[in-house]
């Protein structure tokens, strides 16, 4: 399970400086500004291999009217969809009525709630803290320094350690889940009736299992031989705009679902075209590094102009995908192109999961090398010496070398475009990591020698300048 961590406060305690932590962005604007967070925020952060979702929200004082209600119901909402909740309070304003509210509030909801006392900078940590205890909540009062990055992560370590983490299965071991497919994408855009139609076709063979996590359903299945498990996230939540009312996806369902998939199918809508929410949802799929199916819905009945229009849109917002990722033009209500997603997604998952040897991966670097060299930095030559694979889901490539931190970008999405090229990826981004140092594979015997030749240098340095001075006092 993906735990979901919800930020709560008054306002102008530091929640968004700690989302922005925990997360390791700059995704929440951060200002000496009181509500300046007026809606819920989601955003993805790791530790180690274990992932989370954290949710900002606006503050709550207590005494909102108009606009300040709303954002303090998207603090409400926050927590109720939450796993475990932080609660802020000011270690320099100390306690006030609101926090007691909010405290009063939160025992009420019955939830996991870690008391965070900000802003201990320059201060004694256990006579910040003392006052804080009069909030009643369980636990001991966790003191950091956000902005600092103080006790951040002793805070997230904690707070994980109450949630179980289930790792994947190592290649070729025995997994009942098989092929975790994530469908999503907004409201009306055809996923439910996509998911059933991925279900209904001949030879599928349906297993009854129960729905998970935040009400996304996990459904195992057969097709020709192959094991898969579809995560409908068609949950559909209201939430209340200030001018208007509006559909919106559930952000949360969509997270976990892609944080949890294989591959991720990108439903969108052919007669609405690529709008803000899709934008959004592909982010969140290539942060996660997630493979990448994207599948134009309601083609059937479209025109040839209308549809020129929409490969032309496509091509216009999302051209940076197309050299890995594949688009299908489907038909979910009359099944037209379905069959043809299943072949793009068994491409992305193999290549999301393949080995391949630290020889191969070095030949590649090197003929990318010799076939273009990286560039000079202060008269002196970037120099890539071999390449290992770092992980999968996504592949993570592992290039050594000195001076790599220098590496601009542009030869970076060299190198990037040419392993896609010949180890053949599709439907899978490659991230890659830059390493200065020894050779992890070299044999210590190699390692021991290159250290004493390291030491005999200057002891021969100078015992060639004892020499020319003994020859000049000679002289």
């Amino acid at each position: 399970m993906t735990p979901v961590i919800a930020l709560v406060g008054r306002p102008n305690v530091g929640k968004s400086t700690l989302f922005n932590r925990l997360t390791k962005s700059r995704d929440a604007l951060v200002a000496d500004y009181p509500g300046l967070t007026r809606d819920r925020k989601y955003g993805d952060g790791k530790l180690g291999e274990r992932p989370y979702i954290v949710v900002d929200t606006g503050g709550i004082s207590g005494f909102e009217e108009g606009l300040d209600a709303e954002m303090a119901g998207q603090s409400y909402a926050a927590i109720d969809e939450a796993d475990a909740v932080l609660f802020m309070v000011d270690a320099v304003q100390g306690i006030t009525g609101a926090d007691h509210m909010i405290a009063k509030m939160l025992r009420q909801k019955n939830k996991m709630v870690w008391l965070v006392v900000n802003k201990t900078d320059g201060r004694d940590e256990d006579v910040a803290v003392l006052d804080f205890y009069e909030l009643g909540l369980s636990g001991e009062p966790f003191p950091i320094a956000a902005s600092h990055n103080r006790g951040v992560r002793s805070l997230i370590e904690e707070v994980l350690e109450e949630f179980p983490f289930a790792e994947l299965p190592e290649e070729g071991a025995e997994d009942h889940w098989g092929t975790r497919i994530a469908i999503v994408g907004r409201p009306n855009v055809g996923k439910s009736t996509l998911v059933n139609r991925m279900l209904g076709e001949d030879r599928v063979v349906v297993y009854d299992h129960p729905g998970t996590t935040m009400d996304s359903i996990y459904i195992p299945y057969e097709r020709d031989g192959e094991k898969y498990t579809l995560i409908d996230t068609a949950g559909v939540r209201r939430r209340k705009n200030i001018k208007e009312s509006v559909e919106k996806f559930s952000i949360i369902k969509a997270l976990q679902a892609i944080q949890d998939a294989n591959v991720v199918v990108l439903v969108l809508d052919a007669r609405d075209g690529v709008v803000e929410q899709d934008l959004h949802m592909l982010s969140f799929v290539l942060n996660a590094g997630r493979s990448l199916v994207i599948a134009v819905n309601k083609w059937d009945g479209m025109d040839q102009d209308d549809k020129q229009q929409v490969k032309v849109e496509l091509d216009r917002r999302m051209d940076f995908l197309f050299d890995w990722a594949d688009v299908k033009f489907i038909s979910a209500k009359h099944g037209t192109g379905v069959g043809d997603i299943y072949k793009s997604i068994k491409v992305a998952y193999l290549s999301a999961m393949a080995k391949w040897q630290t020889n191969k991966l070095t030949t590649i670097l090197e003929g990318a090398v010799e076939q273009h060299q990286p560039p000079m930095i202060n008269s002196r030559r970037i120099k890539l010496r071999y390449a290992h694979q770092g992980g999968s889901n996504p592949p993570i490539i592992v290039v050594h070398g000195n001076q790599v931190d220098r590496l601009p970008g542009s030869y970076k999405k060299y190198l990037e475009n040419t392993f896609k090229k010949v180890l053949k990826v599709r439907g899978t981004p490659i991230r890659f990591e830059f390493r200065s140092g020894d050779n992890p594979y070299a044999p210590e015997k190699f390692k021991n020698n290159r250290n004493t030749e390291v030491k005999k240098g200057p002891n021969a340095r100078d015992r060639r300048i004892a020499r020319n001075r003994k020859l000049a006092g000679r002289d």
